[in-house]
């Protein structure tokens, strides 16, 4: 996996379920290790048009062994 270029915030949901499926974990264990309803991991590895980003981060480097660092925003002219 390239880490040397910018993911957007919509592409981490992906990246949370990936990292944790790989961990070995279910939802309701990830849940439990970070404190978290299981409800609330089903939205942000399933609804990456929830505003969830904190949870994803948490999934992330809880499962994998990256570090996000962001947010990164970019101005395109209109």
């Amino acid at each position: 996996m390239r880490t040397k270029h910018p993911f957007p915030e919509t592409q981490l949901a992906g990246l949370a379920k990936q990292f944790r499926e790989a961990a070995g974990k279910s939802k309701v264990d990830a849940a439990r290790e970070l404190g978290v309803a299981a409800p609330t991991i089903f939205n942000a590895e399933e609804r990456p048009e929830m505003s969830l980003t904190k949870i994803r981060v948490r999934l992330i480097e809880a499962y994998s062994p990256f570090k996000v660092v962001g947010p990164v925003f970019f101005l395109q002219r209109k």
